[in-house]
């Protein structure tokens, strides 16, 4: 396969149309304003739509619109717009209706900065938006990563009936790496007999109603056990996480997407001076994998928890862990990426703590 150099918003976009995204609904926001500007030329030409709304709100309100069809639909935002499509998410898991919602983040709270931070994790994480319900979040490390991690989106979107959402931050949405795109085989998925796609009198099958109401408590309490269900069908099945230098390991770092990158360049520099450490990264950050990182309690002394954050992935490391092991943390927050070097300092003294 061909070799392309191509940025990490691009990627997306490019892995989105071949995944068959028929719908983009969007709005500007730094640092994933190359996925829409990319979108909207080649979406059209691959016989879809894209338009930009004139609010994230509008947005992700278009995208239920399509999703109800039964069309491949995609939004894309940072931080704050995110925050603004978070009621309309919520309406689309419980209409049961799939998407595929990329957020590439930047630091805040509020507007914050336009630089990378892994700070939405909570947001992600715990749904979001109202109600009681879960995305499958996936988190990728590379460009590369991210095309495929778009593809198993779509299918997984599809599949489950539910809003997928990949979370990247400005470092892989902005940094250009080369890549190869494979071919798209998509699952095998049944038909979507539930979209609403037309119906006249005398059609041989039911209307399809697109519809979260349920006015009595009994119905709404058997629809969220409904969604449960699924739910934990993605707990079984969707964990997906990567291992590095753990086979002898006697303390962890646990990190994801561009912090994942760093630790591990961190963790090279300090195995070449013998200290024996590995490194263990979430690509589903929900489902997170707890029992991978229980496991390891076996042989670990010690886990560090890095992020872009003043620490929220910690808090699911420290629930894995069960109190089994110490679980420490580093983390630099507000947009300021933390280095090779701070991380590795952080890793010896967990060492010299031991």
């Amino acid at each position: 396969m061909e070799r392309l150099l191509m940025k990490g918003n691009e990627a997306i976009a490019e892995a989105a149309v071949l995944a068959g995204c028929k719908c983009f609904f969007g709005y500007p926001i730094t640092p994933q304003n190359e996925i829409p500007e990319y979108m909207s030329a080649r979406l059209p030409e691959a016989g879809g739509v894209f338009l930009q709304a004139e609010s994230e709100v509008s947005a992700i309100n278009m995208v239920f619109g399509a999703a109800g069809a039964g069309v491949r639909a995609m939004t894309s935002s940072s931080g704050p717009g995110l925050s603004l499509k978070q009621e309309g998410i919520s309406y689309l898991v419980g209409a049961e209706l799939p998407c595929v919602i990329v957020n590439i983040v930047r630091g805040g709270p509020g507007l914050g900065s336009i630089q990378p931070a892994q700070s939405d994790y909570f947001q992600a994480t715990r749904g979001g938006g109202h109600g009681d319900y879960r995305t499958l979040v996936l988190a990728p490390a590379s460009v590369q990563e991210a095309i495929e991690l778009t593809y198993r989106a779509f299918d997984a979107a599809d599949e489950y009936r539910n809003p997928v959402m990949i979370l990247g931050d400005g470092v892989l949405g902005q940094m250009m790496e080369p890549v190869t795109i494979p071919p798209y085989v998509p699952r095998a998925l049944p038909e979507k007999t539930w979209a609403a796609t037309g119906w006249k009198p005398g059609d041989p099958r039911p209307r399809a109603i697109i519809n979260s109401l349920y006015i009595k408590a009994d119905e709404c309490e058997a629809h969220n056990l409904a969604i449960r269900e699924k739910l934990d069908a993605m707990e079984r099945r969707e964990v997906l996480y990567d291992t590095a230098y753990m086979e002898d390991a006697e303390y962890a770092v646990v990190a994801y997407g561009t912090s994942a990158r760093i630790a591990r360049a961190a963790i090279r520099k300090l195995r070449e001076g013998g200290l024996r450490v590995g490194l263990i990264r979430p690509i589903s950050l929900w489902p997170f994998p707890a029992a991978a990182i229980r496991e390891a309690c076996v042989r670990v002394k010690r886990f560090l928890a890095v992020e872009m954050s003043l620490g929220q992935m910690v808090e699911d490391v420290r629930l894995s862990v069960e109190g089994a092991r110490p679980v420490g943390f580093y983390g630099r927050t507000g947009g300021v990426v933390p280095t090779v070097d701070e991380v590795a300092r952080e890793i010896m003294r967990m060492g010299e703590a031991s």
